[in-house]
């Protein structure tokens, strides 16, 4: 016990899973403090600046923002939204190009629908069943209240009720790749529709559960950007009295007789805790801050079969150019096949973001771009030299540069560099397992890993972060937070509704 007697939770990494932990440590009366590596909060939920322009590293759509969901509760709590959070005013999901011809995944399901059967009446059938599956998949909810295995009953009952439709989903689209499916479809335009916007070796509901959430409203994008979302958050910890210690990087949990005592900072400094909650990529945590012998089989398992269990990261790019430049919100589009890595693609997209003043300045706007990034381009950027890194970065963000102004030749001699970043980056920001800003790909035959919030064998440390349970991404980070702390009451015997 602490000197005031409150039980310290000590909460590594300062991203949403660790604000989150930290949040609901304090609304439950515990003391808690946060170590946290990089300089500013937020881990991957971040964003930084370039001649006087804001780059956005995060958010393309925050699952939650639905009021009366749980998960909205939650966001809500721990101050990342509030009731009178603005939103982006933008009404599709993306477009896909070919040969002159677009196609639009709009959230209005009945005007996507319209639109697609006038593109290719021959796939009517297919069009009409992806709409109606997706229209189901706007049931797939992430449980937000409490940790499933404290459901009762009544609330299996009530999920029943709320995801009647959804498992239709599950039994149609649960073992199917994009890439597979896209072979349903006559025309080539609506093949690539299906395969441009998530990794093709996704399965297929997936994509529909993401359309879904934008479609119902359910995935907004906060105006003001990922990194300003963060510091919200870091500001109800604060205002909570929690306290965080920027650059300050972990060197290991410190155990005795299966507990952890402490953390011992890189610094040298020992902090006693009477609960952890390492909230970091569980690569990492297994390979430095506690023994590996302590790593679930589960994940062992997939480390090893990373063609079952890949990871996903990305080439990415920023540009600017002037502010009146007309496109969609995210366009994909053929270009001349450019080697990115160890493989070669031929689509590649731009998202602008004009549709917040924060990424406009003097006349100019913000675009950007992503290149996905496999296990195997990553070990390309990782052999390079620091020179050879280099010098692959200029090429490629010349390369890219110019198949962007193929496609829009308005922009020849407006397309102004920004910035660019690889998996590399995310492995040194982040300590992210290859580069990855999500967890393992959710594939046709991968089995869906759930970790159980106490590790075994150890008795007072709780596991927090995105990769407790796929897809990842920011729900499951802000949710697995709040579930520590509830496993954690679990475990004294105390109300677990915080």
């Amino acid at each position: 016990m602490t000197g005031n007697n409150k039980d310290r939770v000590v909460i590594i990494g300062g991203g949403i899973a660790g604000l989150s932990a930290g949040i609901y440590a304090l609304k439950a009366g515990f003391d808690a403090v946060i170590y946290e590596k990089n300089s500013i909060p937020g881990g991957e939920c971040i964003g930084w600046n370039r001649k006087g322009f804001h780059i956005d590293n995060c958010i393309h759509w925050l699952t939650g923002t639905k009021k009366g969901t749980d998960l909205y509760e939650v966001w809500k709590t721990t101050g990342a939204i509030s009731d009178g959070t603005e939103y982006a005013d933008i009404d599709s999901f993306y477009t896909s190009s070919l040969n002159g011809q677009k196609a639009t995944l709009w959230n209005d399901l009945k005007k996507t629908e319209e639109e697609l059967i006038g593109i290719s009446p021959e796939d009517e059938e297919e069009i009409k069943k992806f709409i109606q599956y997706t229209e189901y998949a706007k049931q797939c909810l992430i449980p937000a209240s409490k940790p499933m295995e404290m459901w009762g009953i009544g609330d299996y009952i009530s999920m029943g009720k709320d995801m009647a439709d959804f498992p239709k989903v599950m039994k149609e689209f649960g073992k199917i790749s994009l890439d597979e499916y896209s072979r349903r479809f006559y025309s080539p335009l609506l093949r690539k529709l299906i395969c441009d916007y998530l990794p093709k070796e996704y399965c297929v509901y997936s994509l529909m559960v993401s359309y879904a959430t934008m479609a119902d409203g359910n995935g907004k994008i906060p105006m003001g950007a990922s990194l300003q979302m963060s510091l919200r958050m870091e500001k109800r910890f604060k205002e909570l009295g929690g306290k965080i210690f920027y650059n300050t990087g972990v060197e290991k949990i410190v155990l005795e007789k299966k507990k952890a005592i402490g953390i011992k900072l890189e610094n040298g400094e020992f902090v006693n805790a009477d609960f952890a909650i390492p909230t970091l990529d569980t690569y990492p945590l297994f390979k430095k801050l506690l023994p590996e012998k302590y790593m679930p089989k589960a994940l062992a398992t997939a480390y090893g079969d990373q063609k079952t269990y890949p990871a996903i990261s990305g080439f990415q790019l920023a540009f600017t150019v002037r502010d009146s430049f007309e496109t969609e919100h995210t366009q994909l589009f053929d270009i001349e096949p450019l080697k990115v890595g160890s493989g070669t693609y031929d689509r590649m997209y731009i998202k602008s973001y004009g549709y917040d003043p924060l990424f406009v300045h003097d006349g100019r706007v913000v675009i950007q771009t992503s290149i996905i990034q496999s296990d195997d381009d990553f070990k390309f950027w990782k052999n390079l030299s620091p020179e050879e890194y280099a010098k692959e970065k200029e090429k490629l963000i010349g390369e890219v540069a110019k198949r962007v102004v193929t496609n829009f030749p308005e922009l020849e001699g407006d397309l102004e560099f920004l910035d660019c970043w690889t998996p590399l980056t995310y492995e040194r920001y982040c300590n992210a397992y290859h580069g990855s800003y999500m967890c393992f790909t959710t594939t046709p035959e991968s089995k869906t890993i759930r970790l159980k919030g106490k590790l075994k064998g150890i008795d007072n440390i709780y596991l927090a972060g995105q990769w407790t349970m796929p897809p990842g991404g920011l729900p499951i980070a802000v949710v697995s937070g709040k579930f520590a702390i509830q496993r954690i009451l679990k475990g004294q015997k105390r109300d677990i509704n915080i």
